[in-house]
């Protein structure tokens, strides 16, 4: 079936992308508002998009008002956010401050979840997380309805018994962003195979026709 999204409605296109492109990690976003108090809130439009230098990238909507969410003005006035891996143990946590909070509520308070300090930046982390990026902002481009935030990763912060030996990451489960508007995923079924070289492909190919 081919499908021309000029043809549908923008929910349409929302539905089929995000049926299509997963599963997708979710970026659990602390930044700070303007009194100071932390603002936490979900990301599904969200990956690693270089090693060197390290970025990330994070792409908010705007409300239904066609406004700015809080966490965008917060990012764009500090230039600076965490982005909090979501597992398992937090994710009804996540559900909640996921939640339409007014700006001055801190979600962190309705979920039940501590704030831990940041090394390099103001704002700080979710204490729960497993793993949390530290991120300055290093650009951002007004994509439609959504600004796409472009940070670099200052520090990482890995809880002890995930790191192995030579920085290798063991047993890290992240939940996984599947369909709209509300299904997920665990990451917890896996396999692992091996890069293919050209030189063992051509081996392979040799091997079958003898």
């Amino acid at each position: 079936m081919q499908i021309d999204p000029a043809q549908h409605s923008r929910a349409d296109g929302y539905k089929l992308l995000t049926n299509i492109v997963m599963p997708r990690p979710i970026a659990w976003v602390t930044s700070l508002g303007p009194a100071g108090t932390v603002n936490l809130a979900p990301f599904s439009f969200f990956n690693a998009v270089s090693s060197n230098p390290l970025y990330v990238m994070v792409s908010v909507a705007r409300n239904e008002a066609g406004e700015l969410k809080d966490t965008a003005r917060n990012i764009l006035a500090e230039r600076e956010f965490v982005v909090n891996m979501v597992t398992e143990e937090v994710f009804d946590a996540m559900n909640i401050s996921a939640a339409d909070f007014p700006p001055d509520e801190s979600e962190l308070d309705a979920a039940g979840l501590g704030v831990a300090p940041s090394v390099k930046i103001r704002t700080p982390r979710v204490a729960e997380a497993q793993a949390s990026l530290e991120c300055r902002l290093h650009s951002e481009q007004q994509l439609g309805a959504y600004t796409m935030f472009i940070g670099e990763v200052v520090m990482f912060h890995v809880a002890d018994y995930l790191v192995g030996q030579r920085l290798h990451i063991n047993g890290f489960a992240p939940i996984g962003r599947m369909g709209s508007p509300s299904v997920y995923c665990r990451t917890t079924d896996r396999f692992d195979i091996a890069r293919v070289t050209y030189a063992q492909w051509q081996t392979t190919l040799r091997k079958k026709g003898e």
